[in-house]
């Protein structure tokens, strides 16, 4: 019998709050929209945990009961305590998976465990955005195709500041010219990080 995936979906929340275009799009907040995809999974159990709760709602006790930790961080990732990363880290390194969101490079937390800068070239565009899938037999992208796209993206582009993936699954290409490895995973004592760039809305 298979075993439910504990996970917890974490956001800032303040984007949505200073900005009625992303309140729009995401009323209850990223994370919520995040987690109410997954919420119907019946391998998954859901909780949501933001920013401007205590202890960024990742209290030990959420922390030791969550398997994969998926992170959202956009325009606060310095108001995120520093005692909180240590704690997320330690959990990581114990086993407990993260998956990195789009602007969640500049993250703490991942740049923590990665030990760079993560820093990337960026500018603000609608460009349309190709993510190639190079890795087609891995478990995150079985079944995807060749690859597929997105009609209106900003873009993110090489350097990317990041240590070498243990795996690469994802590289972008955008109408700029730009290209930028989208997706990517490595492993940081027993626990596993995904980084997924794309944010379609």
């Amino acid at each position: 019998m298979s075993q439910t995936i504990r996970v917890t979906v974490w956001g800032e929340f303040r984007h949505e709050k200073k900005n009625p275009k992303v309140a729009a799009l995401y009323p209850q907040g990223m994370h919520e929209t995040i987690a109410g995809f997954l919420r119907p999974h019946a391998d998954f159990t859901v909780r949501t945990a933001w920013l401007d709760q205590p202890e960024h709602g990742l209290t030990d006790a959420i922390l030791a009961d969550t398997d994969v930790l998926i992170w959202w961080g956009h325009m606060a990732h310095g108001d995120v305590q520093d005692a909180v990363v240590a704690k997320v880290k330690t959990r990581v390194l114990e086993g407990m998976g993260l998956v990195a969101l789009h602007s969640a490079h500049y993250a703490k937390i991942f740049k923590a465990l990665l030990g760079t800068t993560c820093s990337l070239k960026w500018r603000e565009a609608t460009d349309k955005e190709r993510l190639w899938n190079i890795n087609p037999a891995h478990p995150i992208t079985q079944g995807i195709g060749e690859y597929f796209e997105i009609p209106q993206e900003e873009m993110y582009g090489e350097p990317f500041g990041i240590p070498e993936p243990d795996q690469l699954l994802f590289i972008s290409w955008f109408t700029g010219g730009e290209v930028f490895r989208s997706g990517a995973t490595w492993q940081r004592g027993n626990g596993r990080i995904f980084y997924f760039r794309s944010k379609a809305e």
